[in-house]
């Protein structure tokens, strides 16, 4: 489903070192992991993660999966252990304990077929970006299309925060859609428009790719309350379950307990983590970037503290942990993301002008679609400074931080 990145093959000799027996197995899920996968075991490349996978699982690793029933006897052995567990919880006749509960389906996080799961994240899109569409739609439930028609809609664009220039981009577009289709109903013009909205965010639409460069660095920008330390450790998350090894930098070193905050996502995620309490943030994503190079690592991400793009001398610090990271490897960054917020409309459109004129970007993380956010400043972003949307984010959840695919942006937000 996450299928952000495109895995180079070329550097074999990195390619032969991942999935050595025994190499670095606390920062990557393990190639036996996906290897020997017998239905009950689950996920055993976290049998050698400090942190129990009880809480996904309900199920501790390690004793609990070395003694498995024989396959003939399985199926009966599992409700005399069910039984067994239910006595003892309730009170009933003590006995051997079991050594863990019963199997139970796992409806939360076992992962869902991919078309079915993306079609669930659509969903979940669709629903965040609801207020917006329905304020947009309502312009097309009239009987003819005229000028009135044009100005309800010139209005419910603004006020969704598409701005001035690609508002005007979007109706120019429309009447000559509307025109070289000769369509005369009003409902028939919403998809014209969906089609004209796909076309001005198309040019975001572009994947991750992890894999060039070992390690390939990813410098992530935002500002405070951006949802940057979530994000990063969301993106870890899935990297990790394709298989990339991740080193984490705390180079935020400004904010309280920012390092505290990334270090629960490096060992949710079982990987390693770069930090210095009260450190210098450059000094600390020097080390990180030395750190994986010298450990073969896939991905260095690096946190840095939120800035206010009108802080000039705080920008010129996240200048400074740039060139900084290029002294530890003259290729890197090779990404430099900025972090902003759906619900900040027009600001967030000001934050790109300014983090990208310092430091030029890569690639943008939306989050809180789900929110108050009116989705329309995508369509300014891509007007004015068009830089690359890699993901979206709708919830809280691991799942809820998609890739952007501008059609389905374009259908959501006209739903």
């Amino acid at each position: 489903m996450f299928s952000f990145f495109k895995k180079k093959t070329t550097p074999t000799p990195d390619a032969a070192v991942t999935p050595a027996p025994g190499a670095d197995t606390a920062t990557a899920l393990p190639a036996s992991g996906h290897t020997a996968a017998p239905a009950p075991a689950g996920p055993t490349d976290r049998a050698a993660d400090p942190v129990p996978a009880a809480p996904v699982h309900g199920v501790p690793p390690g004793p609990a999966q070395t003694a498995p029933a024989p396959a003939g006897t399985a199926p009966a052995a599992q409700p005399a252990s069910a039984m067994a567990w239910l006595r003892k919880s309730f009170g009933g006749a003590a006995g051997p304990a079991p050594e863990a509960p019963p199997a139970v389906p796992e409806p939360i996080d076992k992962p869902l077929p991919e078309g079915l799961a993306r079609q669930h994240w659509v969903e979940r899109l669709k629903g965040g970006l609801k207020k917006t569409g329905t304020s947009i739609t309502t312009v097309f439930t009239g009987t003819k299309i005229d000028e009135a028609l044009y100005e309800e809609l010139e209005d419910a664009l603004l006020m969704a925060d598409t701005g001035v220039r690609a508002t005007q981009h979007l109706l120019d577009d429309l009447k000559r859609r509307v025109k070289d289709t000769k369509t005369t109903q009003p409902a028939a013009v919403k998809a014209l428009l969906a089609d004209a909205l796909t076309d001005l965010l198309r040019p975001l639409e572009k994947p991750l790719v992890i894999g060039e460069h070992t390690p390939t660095v990813v410098m992530v920008a935002g500002v405070n309350g951006a949802g940057k330390t979530t994000s990063i450790g969301k993106l870890t998350k899935h990297l990790a379950e394709h298989g990339q090894s991740v080193l984490l930098a705390a180079a935020d070193t400004f904010r309280a307990a920012a390092r505290e905050q990334l270090g629960v996502w490096a060992t949710r995620n079982t990987v390693e983590i770069i930090s210095q309490e009260g450190g210098d943030p450059a000094a600390v994503s020097f080390d990180a970037v030395s750190a994986g190079r010298a450990r073969g690592r896939d991905v260095v991400l690096v946190d840095t503290a939120g800035r206010l793009p009108t802080q000039l001398h705080l920008m010129q610090e996240l200048q400074k942990i740039r060139r900084v990271i290029t002294k530890a490897d003259a290729s890197a960054p090779h990404e430099v993301l900025l972090v902003i917020d759906g619900n900040t409309g027009q600001n967030a459109l000001a934050q790109v002008r300014a983090f990208d004129d310092a430091l030029q970007l890569t690639g943008l993380i939306v989050t809180k679609l789900d929110g108050t956010a009116k989705g329309g400043v995508l369509a300014a972003i891509a007007q004015e400074r068009p830089v690359p949307v890699y993901f979206i984010g709708v919830g809280e959840r691991v799942e809820d931080l998609e890739t952007f695919n501008a059609r389905e942006f374009a259908q959501a937000l006209l739903a």
